[in-house]
């Protein structure tokens, strides 16, 4: 059965069929190359990498599919629930692995949060970002007049301006156990290639703290606004910063980041 035709306009433009072809593709390349680090490495605590990467490749493979048919819902559905909530993912991998660095360096005394609360903390905010921009685009998707749309995009700008604040404290965390370690280095740190990790770190977070903003300024501005009627700004804010992200994180695939298992305690509170 065909889906029936909303009672307003899905789409402000018709979305690049080769542009979503280039993307699904970039995404499951970098994705399987993922995949196979994370078996490799047995670094399991990477795997949110792999959610985040297929939702990016689903997303942009059913923007794609949109081409030929802008009052289909499904596809619509698909590419804005996923590609929203995709970051959501790398972020929780990134919050891991600050909190493996600290107990792989012997330096809980130079983080200003136990290193046992870093990833619960940070990825508990997480969760309530995902379940805050989900619901607000489980509304988006499902409204049937401009109110209910403006809702949904409210919702969304919340939880997207809340992810914002708990990365950027998230960096505070990040930076003062940086500065510490740097200015008295434990015996252990000098096992672990640390500095290289927590440089890739920050990279990571500005790409995704950059796409958070301007999505919040997308979000802002509404459907009328000339980021959400336009296609080319969600490849220049959001493709290439996603893309970018995955790409800095292949490195992140070494088994000499993980704690011994004495000190792993994360893994049992991911269980």
């Amino acid at each position: 059965m065909s889906d029936s035709k909303p009672e307003y306009v899905l789409w402000a433009y018709t979305p690049s069929s080769a542009g979503g072809i280039i993307g699904a593709i970039v995404f499951a390349l970098l994705t399987g190359t993922h995949a196979f680090r994370l078996i490799k490495s047995r670094t399991w605590f990477c795997i949110p990498f792999i959610i985040g990467g297929l939702f990016e490749a689903i997303g942009y493979a059913a923007r794609a599919a949109a081409h030929s048919d802008t009052t289909s819902k499904k596809p619509y559905i698909i590419q804005s629930a996923l590609i929203l909530l995709a970051p959501i993912f790398f972020a929780a991998s990134i919050y891991m692995i600050l909190g493996r660095l600290i107990l792989r360096t012997d330096s809980a005394t130079h983080s200003i949060i136990r290193p046992t609360f870093v990833t619960k903390i940070f990825v508990t905010g997480d969760i309530l970002c995902f379940f805050i921009q989900a619901g607000g685009a489980g509304m988006l998707v499902q409204a049937k007049d401009s109110s209910g749309v403006s809702r949904g995009e409210n919702i969304i700008l919340g939880g997207l301006i809340l992810q914002i604040l708990i990365f950027g404290f998230f960096v505070v965390v990040a930076g003062t156990w940086h500065r510490r370690l740097s200015a008295r280095p434990t015996a252990m740190a000098a096992e672990v290639s640390w500095l290289k990790y927590i440089r890739l770190l920050y990279a990571a977070s500005a790409f995704i703290t950059i796409r958070n903003a301007c999505r919040v300024v997308e979000y802002a501005l509404g459907r009328d606004g000339y980021l959400l009627s336009h296609e080319w700004p969600l490849y220049l804010y959001d493709f290439i910063p996603m893309m970018l992200t995955l790409a800095v994180c292949l490195t992140w695939y070494d088994p000499n980041i993980k704690p011994s298992r004495k000190s792993d305690v994360e893994v049992a509170m991911l269980r």
